[in-house]
């Protein structure tokens, strides 16, 4: 027969021992659960900013092309440009340059006149894409031109035909225009962007021209 006062007891010392140390939570099975990975890259008010971008005429894309469809905040007025030797750079590099200097140091058929337009490849592949402004009864410019305004609201790509022997780019437009999700713009500023792609190249004094030749 078991001893009564001995089995109180035993019933009795766990409910002690919790009352003693109350705070103090029971361990449970051991989980990696703490170690997951939480990061969300949609964090949300988070965008990366771009940095320098490529930029080309449409052609040179040699894909599917949208242009921003915002004309008024994302296509420049026309800048002045000139192509600048680099020492150690196989290929001249192009540089804005202000209208005042370019007239006064530059020969004529050097400077460069064309607006800048935010423009992507499929899948964000952003870049400044060069539209036509002068000549554009020149029919490159003239179907370069209708190319970059198409594409605003469609898929685009402008192909050279001189190999027809003929002037001007074929334009083509993608069969299916859902074939690519649309373009996730950015919300920096074209002006922004634009400063960021050419730091470094933009000649707005007299010193600057030394690099010109």
């Amino acid at each position: 027969m078991v001893d009564d006062s001995k089995k109180a007891k035993i019933e009795v010392v766990p409910e002690q021992e919790e009352e003693a140390n109350p705070g103090i939570p029971k361990p449970g099975p051991f989980s990696l659960e703490m170690f997951k990975s939480t990061r969300d890259s949609s964090i949300a008010g988070v965008e990366t900013l771009l940095t320098a971008l490529p930029h080309h005429k449409l052609s040179e894309a040699k894909d599917w092309v949208r242009l921003h469809p915002d004309e008024s905040k994302y296509w420049s007025t026309e800048f002045c440009f000139v192509n600048v030797p680099i020492k150690g750079q196989k290929r001249d590099m192009l540089h804005l340059i202000s209208e005042e200097l370019a007239k006064r140091y530059v020969q004529s058929d050097r400077i460069l006149r064309f607006r800048l337009a935010l423009a992507t490849k499929p899948y964000d592949a952003f870049f400044l894409c060069h539209v036509p402004s002068q000549n554009l009864d020149n029919t490159w410019n003239d179907t370069n031109l209708r190319a970059c305004l198409k594409g605003k609201t469609h898929w685009v790509q402008a192909a050279s035909r001189k190999g027809e022997n003929a002037e001007g780019y074929q334009i083509t437009y993608a069969k299916d225009q859902d074939a690519f999700p649309e373009p996730t713009w950015p919300k920096q500023t074209l002006d922004e962007l634009i400063t960021v792609t050419f730091t470094g190249r933009m000649i707005d004094r007299e010193d600057h021209l030394l690099c010109c030749g």
